[in-house]
């Protein structure tokens, strides 16, 4: 800005490690993902949150133009781009559970700050820009971690039920944070709001930090130069020629979308007049989509199979970023705008859901564990790296062109995404290759 594989490895359909009961049993009673999952949901209700509080604040309080929206929004990612290689290599050799505690915890520091400084009469864009910076360096450790931990935690056979649990929650705080807070905005102040998003921050690393699960790192003595390590994830990404496309669409999408969501408040809140209690109704609206889509991901790859869903979820976001510019003739025509804003909200985000369930679960099974937390941030580092060069182009165009021309620039080049995984043999295949490597234990 994320199947269930048809073929089984030796262990399917027996007890796994850290599971109790047989291996078809559903991941709520695995109490260390239990830990997580709790975790993860106060984590993500707490960033839905801010994204909404951040943003409205910057246009509303501090009257931000497009420019400074745009570089905002690069702050906010520009830790992929700058540390997202090594990263990988660090959290390889990391514990992933303290890893994640000590990234909500920074998390809420800053925040903290930034609540501070707004009480003190000394908020400002540059605060902003900072407090990004240091969000996005802790999101990128805690993201490559997160995603590092789910299969070690649960075991390969049980990682398409732990991604689409752990997307549901996701989707569920994309649904209730916007509208919670569109309301609370309304009486509340957004330094307020945004320090609520602490709270939730401390109480996610505590659920995290409840885990028990002993994790073995690499000895000392096998351990080798970064450069060597970091160069071992990157060329595993480039060599793999489906993960290659798949990398492909996602960076040239998320490139796209940073461009439009460097303006996308600006233009709700200034150019289509919606207040900020609207604009949190609109996204949570959306999110429906998402939760919808973390539900119907294994369905979904079953219908199409592994590949294909790939491809066909790829293809729907165009169509879907294009209803956010088309909001203003359609209101000419008497349409209220919340209605073209949810439809193409609601679409794409069931898309992206079904492409990420499907394509992080493929590359966590293709990828031996010992590579996973390298792998993983190249990865992020290829298709999270485009954000804020986005972003700035968003801002820069967002002056020159205009909001609008800026929102249709987004969604061709959304809609040019696909075609990686368009002209790939993803388009022709079921079932996704399944790895020779040992599977991961619980």
């Amino acid at each position: 800005m994320t199947s269930e594989p048809t073929e089984r490895d030796a262990t399917a359909g027996q007890a796994v490690p850290g599971l109790p009961g047989p291996a078809h049993r559903s991941l709520a009673f695995h109490r260390n993902f239990r830990q997580l999952w709790i975790g993860d949901a106060l984590g993500q209700f707490g960033a839905q949150l801010t994204g909404l509080a951040l943003p409205v604040y910057a246009v509303t309080n501090l009257h931000a133009t497009e420019w400074q929206m745009g570089a905002l929004n690069a702050a906010e990612t520009a830790a992929f781009l700058v540390i997202g290689l090594p990263a990988g290599a660090w959290v390889d050799r990391m514990r992933k559970r303290r890893t994640l505690i000590v990234a909500d915890l920074v998390r809420a520091a800053v925040l903290a700050v930034v609540v501070l400084t707004a009480v003190a009469g000394h908020a400002s864009m540059p605060v902003l820009y900072a407090a990004g910076l240091v969000l996005s360096a802790a999101t990128v450790f805690f993201d490559v971690a997160h995603q590092s931990y789910v299969p070690g935690l649960v075991g390969l056979e049980h990682i398409v039920e732990g991604n689409s649990k752990l997307q549901a929650t996701q989707s569920v705080a994309m649904v209730g944070a916007p509208a919670i807070g569109g309301a609370l905005l309304r009486v509340v102040t957004a330094p307020v709001l945004i320090g609520g998003t602490v709270v939730t921050y401390l109480f996610s690393a505590l659920f995290v930090g409840r885990i028990r699960d002993a994790e073995t790192l690499p000895a000392v003595e096998d351990r080798r130069p970064l450069r060597t390590e970091i160069a071992e994830g990157l060329g595993f990404v480039v060599r793999q020629p489906l993960l290659r496309r798949i990398v492909a669409c996602t960076s040239i999408g998320n490139l796209f979308g940073a461009v439009s969501s460097a303006v996308v408040v600006i233009f709700v809140l200034r150019i289509v007049g919606l207040d900020a209690a609207a604009l949190g109704l609109v996204l949570s609206a959306s999110s429906v989509g998402g939760l919808v889509g973390a539900v119907l991901a294994d369905r979904a790859a079953r219908l199409l199979g592994e590949g294909r869903v790939v491809v066909v979820s790829a293809l729907a976001m165009g169509p879907a970023f294009a209803l956010t510019p088309l909001t203003l003739p359609l209101a000419a025509l008497g349409v209220p705008p919340e209605v073209p804003l949810i439809a193409g909200g609601v679409l794409f985000t069931f898309a992206v859901v079904v492409y990420n369930v499907a394509q992080v679960s493929f590359r966590q099974r293709l990828c031996p564990p010992a590579l996973l937390g390298r792998m993983n941030a190249s990865v992020r580092f290829i298709v999270w790296g485009t954000l804020p060069i986005g972003g700035l182009l968003g801002g820069l165009s967002g002056t020159r062109l205009g909001v609008t021309p800026t929102l249709w620039l987004a969604a061709g080049g959304v809609a040019a995404s696909a075609l990686p995984v368009l002209l790939s043999p993803l388009v022709r295949m079921r079932d996704l290759p399944v790895p020779a490597h040992e599977p991961h234990r619980a």
